[in-house]
């Protein structure tokens, strides 16, 4: 069963790679188009050649963001400063409903 791990971890990887490609956005992709890195990875997937290419220079790695142009980044509640002031305006607002059914 040993020996198999090898042939398994290089086919792993191999898809892993292709299916990364396939799913990556054309505009997220370095260096080649994305057929090209396509084809390059299942022509030379057998020596790990195409798919450690891949990981390391056909995709862009860099932290989407505001700055970076992506999906901004999610932000938990309690660090969301948007957040945290609508809850002071909701806040503001029982606590007039309550002093202005108590006057009348």
């Amino acid at each position: 069963m040993l020996r198999y791990l090898p042939f398994l971890l290089v086919l792993a990887l191999w898809i892993y790679a292709f299916i990364d490609c396939l799913n990556t956005p054309e505009e997220e992709v370095r260096g080649l188009p994305k057929v090209v890195w396509v084809i390059v990875i299942l022509l030379f997937g057998e020596v790990l050649v195409g798919p450690v290419a891949w990981l390391v220079a056909g995709r862009n790695r860099a932290p989407r963001g505001p700055s970076g142009g992506g999906a901004t980044r999610w932000v938990a509640p309690d660090d969301n400063p948007e957040f945290l002031k609508s809850l002071d305006k909701d806040r503001e607002k029982d606590r007039d409903r309550k002093d202005g059914g108590e006057d009348g």
